[in-house]
């Protein structure tokens, strides 16, 4: 999945209101491609995926894995792959994603969806905060290792701050 795949993925879905995660949304975060990426993972309002399949379909994407409701994976043209995630958003702006443990939702506080650049390019994203939370709970590959040293460089770069 290149930046360019990202970008026209984004700017057909445009209308509706979709967020990078993952390792794009990290690189989004630093402003730059760090790493190659396997997919484009995005989350999306529950009651707008009709749209969003629609919009995909069109570019030749078919869901490829279901693990509904939690998320779904569509693939395109040339192996590309889009992780969906389904968000249920409250009137406060905060939103929740159904989890593989029942009533243990994953939680987006309001403040977490926020932009970043990919290619020069304003995209929106989820904060540094709501990928560390993403990165908890299991063994981080070397991948997501890169991804961790990113998202301190981020803080550090705003704040000052270094790991102690």
């Amino acid at each position: 999945m290149t930046a360019e795949d990202v970008l026209e993925i984004l700017a057909a879905l445009a209308g509706t209101d979709v967020w990078v995660g993952g390792g794009w949304g990290v690189d989004a975060l630093v402003g730059r491609q760090t790493r190659p990426h396997g997919d484009l993972d995005l989350m999306h309002r529950e009651e707008q995926e009709p749209r969003v399949l629609a919009v995909l379909g069109a570019l030749g994407f078919a869901e490829t894995l279901s693990w509904r409701p939690v998320r779904f994976v569509v693939t395109g043209p040339g192996g590309r792959e889009v992780d969906l995630h389904p968000l249920r958003f409250a009137a406060d702006g905060s939103a929740e994603q159904s989890s593989p443990t029942p009533g243990a939702p994953f939680r987006y506080p309001a403040s977490c969806f926020v932009t970043g650049t990919i290619l020069g390019s304003r995209v929106p994203c989820l904060s540094r905060e709501q990928q560390l939370f993403f990165h908890q709970g299991y063994q981080p590959r070397d991948r997501d290792l890169h991804d961790l040293a990113l998202l301190d460089a981020v803080h550090a770069r705003k704040t000052g701050w270094q790991r102690g």
